[in-house]
C-alpha cells in the first residue's frame, strides 16, 4: 500500500484556521502510511495560521506551504492541484480530520478498483462534543453516484480522493462560487468516470466549520453557475442531482437575502420531479420578509422532523 500512498499528495486550503491546522495535518502525520506530499495554500489568512504551518513544515520535509492573497477556497484547491506531484489528489480542509486508517483505505480502493475518477470513505459528523455517522452508501465499491446522491452523502472534501489528470481535464473546482462548488466538480466527474467508496467512517467532519463559512454569506461572483451542468439528453439522474444541490443552496441564499439568487433556481430548477419539497420550501421563504425566513425555515424543518418521526 506505500507505493500507491507514494502517489497520493494532500492538498489543504488553509484560510483562518489557527485553532485547527495542526490537528489536521496530525491526523495525516498519524497515518499508517505516508503521502507523497502535504501541500497547504495559505489563501491570505490574518490569523497566524500560516506560521503555525510553518513551524511544522521546518520538521516535516513533505509539508510545502503556499501563500496566496485570499481567493477563495477553490482557487487554493485548484493551486494546490496543479503544483502537486502525486498522481492522485487527497482533500483535507483544516477544520476537519483524519482517522487512523483512512489513507491505507483509500490505497486499497485505489488497488481494488483501478482507473476510478474519486474514492472516498465514510465519514463523522462532529458538532461540539457529539458526534454521528454521516449517511453515507453502505456498500464497498463502485456506486451509481448520481442515484445513491438522491438519499444518501457519497462524496464530502475531507473523504474524498481524486484522479489529479482527470480534475484538472475537468477545469477544477470552480473559482468565485460560495456554495455548491464541491458538488459542482463531483458532478463533472461522476459523468466521465466511475465513483468508488468505502462505507467505514475514517474521517472526522467539523460541522462547525461549515457552520462558520455558512455564516459569511456574500453573492457570488463566477462566470461558473450549477446551471451550466443540466444536459438536456442525460438519461441518469444527474440532472436531479444538480436540482437537489442547487435547491439546497437557495435555501441558505433565501435565508440570507439573496432573494433574487434564490428566485433564479425556483424558475431554474423548476423541472425537478425528485424535490418538490425542496422547491416549494424556497418558494415559501422567498415570500416572506427577509426577517422572518430564517425562524420559518427552523420551524417548517423542525415540523417535518416531527411528522417524519411519528411515521405520518
Amino acid at each position: 500500500m506505500q507505493t500507491i500512498a507514494n502517489e497520493i499528495s494532500v492538498i489543504i486550503p488553509l484560510y483562518n484556521k489557527r485553532e485547527s491546522i495542526a490537528r489536521a495535518i496530525a491526523s495525516i502525520e498519524a497515518q499508517s502510511v505516508t503521502p507523497r506530499e502535504i501541500i497547504v495554500i495559505d489563501d491570505g489568512s490574518t490569523d497566524g495560521s500560516g506560521e503555525i504551518v510553518e513551524a511544522l513544515a521546518a520538521s516535516n520535509p513533505a509539508i510545502r506551504l503556499l501563500h496566496q492573497p485570499n481567493s477563495g477556497v477553490s482557487a487554493a484547491r485548484n493551486r494546490a492541484i496543479e503544483m502537486a506531484e502525486g498522481e492522485y489528489i487527497a482533500l483535507l480542509d483544516g477544520d476537519d480530520r483524519w482517522r487512523e486508517g483512512y489513507l491505507a483505505e483509500i490505497c486499497h480502493l485505489i488497488a481494488d478498483y483501478p482507473d476510478c475518477g474519486a474514492y472516498a470513505t465514510g465519514f463523522y459528523v462532529i458538532d461540539g462534543e457529539q458526534q454521528a455517522i454521516g449517511d453515507t452508501p453502505q456498500s464497498r465499491g463502485i456506486v451509481d453516484f448520481f442515484a445513491e446522491s438522491q438519499r444518501h452523502y457519497v462524496l464530502i472534501p475531507s473523504a474524498t480522493t481524486l484522479n489529479r489528470s482527470l480534475a484538472i481535464s475537468l477545469g477544477g473546482f470552480p473559482e468565485g462560487m460560495r456554495m455548491g462548488e464541491d458538488q459542482y466538480l463531483w458532478t463533472k466527474i461522476a459523468r466521465s468516470a466511475k465513483v468508488c467508496i468505502s462505507p467505514t467512517p475514517l474521517v472526522d467532519y467539523s460541522r462547525s466549520g461549515e457552520n462558520r463559512s455558512a455564516a459569511i454569506y456574500r453573492p457570488e461572483q463566477s462566470h461558473h453557475s450549477l446551471e451550466e451542468l443540466y444536459d438536456p439528453t442525460a438519461t441518469d439522474l444527474s440532472n436531479e442531482y444538480l436540482a437537489r444541490v442547487a435547491l439546497g443552496k437557495a435555501l441558505v441564499q433565501s435565508v440570507k437575502g439573496g432573494t433574487n439568487e434564490a428566485r433564479r433556481a425556483v424558475n431554474f430548477f423548476g423541472y425537478t420531479r425528485l424535490h418538490r419539497r425542496a422547491l416549494r420550501k424556497v418558494r415559501l421563504l422567498n415570500a416572506l420578509p427577509i426577517g422572518w425566513r430564517a425562524t420559518a425555515l427552523n420551524i417548517y424543518n423542525r415540523l417535518a422532523w416531527l411528522i417524519a418521526r411519528k411515521g405520518l
